[in-house]
């Protein structure tokens, strides 16, 4: 299975990932709402909340397993925001996600859960929280396809953006370049059109949006418009000018 990394120098000169969090969308018409972005987003962003870790309750492995046997060459982002993380990657990695993501600080023994995942073969990513230092990433970073800088704090869609987590994806950018690391660096919460510039400028190479996306009456058009400001975005960042 390739690694996100491997995936991004094959997407035709495009800057950005766009993976749509199925958070939004209608949960009675799944299928339809896919459909109506699937030419246009490469990665379905599937976040799986358990009413610990996070306040609110969403979704499980059943529902990956419905989207592998529909969409099963699409690649599937998988977002796991439960407590601890261990006791629930068995079933996840079970039903093949393209990457699975899970969360620093929902275990003292992230290191361990990272290597369960790529023991499976499977391209693993590492979240943090809004209020979490990036430092804490420092010791990881070497074995991750992926890390995920929640701009909002998890639990729900529909929430603003917080500016400040941007200094956490240019330290992960600067990090990345120094150490010659391979990982994508992601950003999910608040994010749309009127963002997208500014986050891929500080180094994102994945962005998720949920509400921004599906809850507009055309949201293949909105990723197109993300696209269009995620190369404003790049030139800026090349520039160096944040």
């Amino acid at each position: 299975m390739a690694g996100p990394f491997q995936i991004i120098n094959e997407m035709e000169g495009r800057s950005v990932i766009i993976s749509p969090s199925l958070l939004s969308a209608d949960v009675l018409n799944m299928e339809r709402d896919i459909e109506k972005i699937e030419r246009e987003a490469e990665w379905l962003h599937l976040d799986i909340m358990d009413g610990h870790f996070v306040p609110n309750l969403s979704y499980g492995p059943s529902l990956l397993k419905a989207l592998r046997k529909r969409y099963p060459d699409k690649f599937i982002d998988v977002h796991i925001m439960v407590e601890p993380p261990e006791a629930f990657t068995g079933m996840f990695l079970a039903e093949r996600p393209s990457v699975l993501t899970v969360h620093a600080e929902a275990t003292p023994h992230i290191h361990r859960v990272l290597q369960s995942i790529r023991h499976e073969g499977v391209p693993c990513g590492v979240s943090i929280n809004p209020g979490t230092p990036v430092e804490v990433l420092y010791p990881i970073l070497h074995m991750v396809d992926l890390v995920l800088i929640m701009s909002v704090n998890p639990g729900y869609g529909g929430q603003s953006f917080i500016p400040e987590t941007l200094k956490k994806v240019s330290a992960l950018a600067e990090w990345r370049r120094t150490n010659e690391c391979g990982y994508l660096i992601q950003m999910d919460g608040g994010i749309g059109p009127d963002n997208t510039e500014l986050a891929v400028s500080h180094g994102c190479d994945v962005l998720v949006a949920g509400s921004a996306i599906f809850g507009k009456p055309d949201p293949a058009a909105v990723i197109r418009e993300m696209r269009v400001n995620a190369e404003r975005g790049r030139q800026v960042g090349k520039k160096g000018n944040l």
